[in-house]
């Protein structure tokens, strides 16, 4: 952990997976979702949306699901008709005006791209959804392995620091 003090530049991005597997086996969960959390709000790694929409890529259905269903319980129910083009109104037959649940199948057919864009429109909306998100990953830490390297890093740099602490 020592090595990821420094920051993302002194660390060995290629190693961080693995790092990461053994931090995410051992570290209490809130200790990964703070390092997770300060990954996606670093302004060294891609934007929240981005890297959400990123990780959705790698999920299967039921986290893809998961993490669908985190990013619309902070929007509200009326903005699914307004949002990935209208997919997501449609996916659910026009009852944009209840809260739903997504299922597995359903969030197979939404695409990474639309993810993105939902994760924009909650992270506009409702700012502490980045939290939220980070508590999702501490709890699927294989999705988090889908933002790279240099993210990692960042995750396990906060983590060290807390440790320090």
């Amino acid at each position: 952990m020592q090595q990821y003090l420094g920051g993302a530049e002194n660390a060995n991005n290629d190693r961080a997976a693995d790092d990461f597997d053994q931090l995410a086996q051992n570290a209490p969960r809130a200790t990964v979702a703070q390092g997770v959390t300060a990954a996606l709000r670093s302004d060294q790694t891609p934007p929240f949306p981005q890297l959400v929409g990123q990780m959705s890529g790698q999920g299967d259905p039921n986290q893809r699901a998961g993490m669908l269903n985190q990013l619309l319980g902070s929007l509200g129910p009326g903005v699914l008709g307004s949002v990935a083009g209208g997919a997501l109104g449609n996916l659910f037959g026009g009852n944009a005006g209840q809260q739903p649940r997504i299922t597995p199948e359903q969030a197979a057919q939404v695409t990474p791209e639309q993810v993105q864009e939902i994760a924009a429109r909650a992270e506009n909306e409702n700012p502490s959804i980045v939290d939220r998100m980070g508590d999702f990953y501490a709890e699927n830490p294989t999705l988090v392995k889908a933002i790279g390297g240099a993210a990692l890093a960042i995750v396990l740099g906060q983590v060290a620091q807390g440790m320090r602490r």
